[in-house]
This record gives C-alpha cells, sequence and structure tokens, in this order.
C-alpha cells in the first residue's frame, strides 16, 4: 500500500459540513497512547534511520549478504524492523500485538507474508496456515478479515500462462486445477466461519486472472453477505471502470461485491515491462489521476452500498478524510459494518488510531512468519518507505511531535 502522505493532490474534503467535525490525523496523543517512552524512542531512531535513503540501500545489500551467509543476524533484525512491523513469528506470537490493538479498538488482519516459495508443497502448506488464520478470525471480532495472495498458492508463470490464453499442457491443467482447488478450499472455509477474506491485487500480467478467481469466488459465497473481497489498485487508469462494471455485474448476479481500495504497490516494476515489451503503459499518467480515481471510487462504493462493502486499504489521510466527510454527509455511521479502513502495523498510526477512536471500523495488516522467510516483504517495507514521498519523514515527523508533548522524554 505505498502511497504519498504529504504533498498529495488528490481531491481534498470539504470540512464545512454543519455538525461535522473532520478527525484529526495530527493528535499524536492518541496516535502514540499505547506506546512507553521507550518504545517510542526506539521508534524515533528506527525511523530516522529510514529516513536515510543511502542508508535503506546499503542496510539491505548487507542484510541479504549475511543472510545469504547465515550469518547470526537474526536477532538484530527480530528486536528492529521486524518487531516494528511484523506480530510475530507465528499466530501464537501475534496474540500479543493483537490485544495491543485490540485496546485501542483497532482491528487485526493476520497476514501470513512468506515470500518467495514456488513449490507445490510450499503452496499446499501456504493454503494451510492461511485456513488457520480464518480459524483464529472465526474466534474474535478482534480479527475481522483474512487475506492471502494467489501467488502465495500458486506459480507466477501458470498464472500468467493462463492469462495470456496459452494453452496449457497436462502438467499444467493439473497444476491449474489445484491452484482452484486451494482458492476455493480458503474462500469456502471463510464462508462457512462467517470471515470475510481479502484476495490481494498484483502485477498486471497475472491480476485478469486473480479477477477471474475472485468473481468465481464471489459467485459462490457472496450471495447471503460480502465473504470474498477483490483488491482494486487506482494506480491503474482501468481499475474505475472495472469497479463500475463488477458491481453491475454483481448486482445482476444477486451477489454482494467485496472492494479493497488501495493505490498500488508495482508502480515501477509495472511502467518497466510495459516499456520492454512495448504494450500500453496500465498506470496512470501521473498521481493526481490516482488520487482522483481513488476518491471517486469512495464516491461510487458510498452510493452502492446496497451491493458493494468497502475497506480502504490506505496511508493517504485525504482519502480518509474525504471518506469520513462522505459517509457524515449520507448519513452512514461511523461503525457501518460495510466499511473498514485499513492501514500496515508500524505505519501511519496517527490514521488508524485516531480513526479509530472517532469510531470508524480500523484495521490493521500485521504480518507473521519466519523471520528469514519475511525477509523479502521486509525489505520491501524499507524500499516503499523510501521511495514513497514524504512516508518515513512524516512517521518521524509525528513521532517527534509526540516526544515533545511528553516533555521529559529525552531522544
Amino acid at each position: 500500500m505505498p502511497e504519498t502522505v504529504q504533498g498529495l493532490t488528490g481531491v481534498k474534503p470539504n470540512v464545512a459540513e454543519s455538525n461535522f467535525r473532520p478527525v484529526s490525523f495530527e493528535d499524536t496523543s492518541i496516535a502514540f497512547s499505547a506506546q512507553s517512552d521507550f518504545k517510542l524512542r526506539k521508534t524515533y531512531w528506527l525511523f530516522a534511520l529510514m529516513n536515510q535513503g543511502w542508508l535503506v540501500n546499503v542496510g539491505t545489500f548487507f542484510i541479504k549478504i549475511a543472510l545469504r551467509l547465515r550469518l547470526p543476524i537474526k536477532f538484530l533484525i527480530k528486536n528492529t524492523i521486524f518487531e516494528q512491523f511484523c506480530g510475530g513469528e507465528s499466530i501464537r506470537d501475534a496474540e500479543k500485538t493483537i490485544q495491543y490493538l485490540h485496546n485501542a479498538h483497532v482491528g487485526t488482519i493476520l497476514d501470513y507474508s512468506v515470500e518467495g516459495e514456488d513449490t507445490e508443497r510450499s503452496f499446499d502448506e501456504t493454503t494451510l496456515e492461511i485456513l488457520r488464520t480464518i480459524e483464529r478470525a472465526s474466534e474474535s471480532a478482534d480479527i475481522p478479515f483474512s487475506v492471502f495472495k494467489v501467488t502465495g498458492i500458486a506459480s507466477t508463470e501458470l498464472l500468467e500462462a493462463v492469462q495470456i490464453g496459452d494453452s496449457l499442457n497436462k502438467e499444467q491443467k493439473a497444476a491449474f486445477d489445484r491452484v482452484l482447488k486451494r482458492v476455493d478450499t480458503l474462500c469456502r472455509r471463510a464462508s462457512e466461519r462467517n470471515v470475510r477474506i481479502f484476495i490481494d491485487a498484483e502485477e498486471s500480467w497475472i491480476q485478469d486472472t486473480i479477477d477471474t478467481l475472485a468473481y468465481e469466488m464471489m459467485d459462490r459465497y457472496n450471495h447471503e453477505r460480502p465473504i470474498v473481497y477483490n483488491t482494486y489498485q487506482m494506480y491503474r487508469w482501468e481499475s474505475l471502470d472495472h469497479l463500475r462494471r463488477d458491481t453491475e455485474e454483481a448486482r445482476a448476479k444477486g451477489y454482494f461485491l467485496g472492494a479493497k481500495l488501495v493505490r498500488g504497490a508495482y508502480l515501477e516494476k509495472e511502467r518497466l515491462r510495459a516499456h520492454e515489451g512495448e504494450y500500453q503503459d496500465p498506470i496512470q499518467p501521473d498521481k493526481e489521476a490516482t488520487d482522483h480515481d481513488f476518491n471517486a471510487a469512495i464516491d461510487f462504493c458510498l452510493a452502492n452500498r446496497d451491493t458493494v462493502s468497502i475497506c480502504l486499504g490506505t496511508h493517504n489521510e485525504y482519502s480518509c478524510q474525504y471518506c469520513v466527510q462522505e459517509m457524515n454527509r449520507l448519513g452512514i455511521a461511523p461503525n457501518d459494518p460495510h466499511i473498514y479502513f485499513a492501514q500496515l502495523l508500524g505505519m501511519s498510526d496517527n490514521i488508524s488510531y485516531n480513526l479509530a477512536n472517532a469510531g470508524y471500523n480500523v484495521a490493521k495488516y500485521v504480518p507473521y512468519g519466519p523471520v528469514e522467510a519475511v525477509m523479502p516483504y521486509l525489505f520491501r517495507r524499507a524500499d516503499e518507505n523510501k521511495s514513497i514521498a514524504g512516508q518515513s519523514s512524516r512517521e518521524f515527523t509525528l513521532i517527534s511531535n509526540e516526544l515533545k508533548r511528553r516533555k521529559g522524554c529525552k531522544i
């Protein structure tokens, strides 16, 4: 969910509505209320380091080498970036984070974030682990969603072959049948346990295949209530039209559309591949267009809430404020069960905690998994914080402000 926080060019909310007070994302006393002085200072120094792009590059380089050489650096990683952005190495480890978020009225989305595995055995193991997250979610309202990436249970090469329409050989057909079975197993279990489940978005060259799977699952399991949610990346210029089209199809077939709205996470990769492949770039021409479509998608979903349930997966303060304003204008209660906000663990607490404090439905993505296996996720997190204009600076400034507010808390 990489997005700009400062210098946004999206639609600014009109806060002149009568009886409406926008949620303040500047209130650090609420945002960091659960953090001790020691924890806050530790977070301060972590973001101070992450705010230096060159240092992130050097650190990432040496960590990769150390892991490759199997040097004993796990303790250092686990007590710094892993602790900041992950809930633990297992669901059991994450229980402390689940309770910590619960105390602030923030939900948890357990996200098994092991990446880079590409064998049938690993796909089956990942499927079993996601089933465990569904079971855990079914036990408590503290976990409002489960989530999975299709590439965690299927080969990217296979998904791409299906998308471009290649004739699959016997082995590929059998492999894709197993993919279909895994996806159905997860969505069926979610439906049986009444747990909403996100299917995360991925690269454009496999996204059509993922979309097809998502819509098929919605048609199976979303007729009584929204269970399966597909993800719309609004930095793609076609996403808003797809959202409108999918809503009409859901209405015609009589099922609920679950829509998670994000801006997108693969911009550089998408642009490079489009350039090298000499095909039309699927990404919006600029950030202003992305911001416009994201807020237009909010308008559309709220206007069609008889059919669409949404989760705004965003670190964008303007978009969150805009949704709050529109909910107020339309008379939608802050705790309407069909509208959620979500941010990543360790980031944008000023959004998450202030929204939750005002009564809105909020959840944090809580990645977990063995330290070594989660490192690809953490490398992306560090790189995104570095590349998102103002993200690390924004986090650093907010923490600095809270330390100053506490006065006696020395940095």
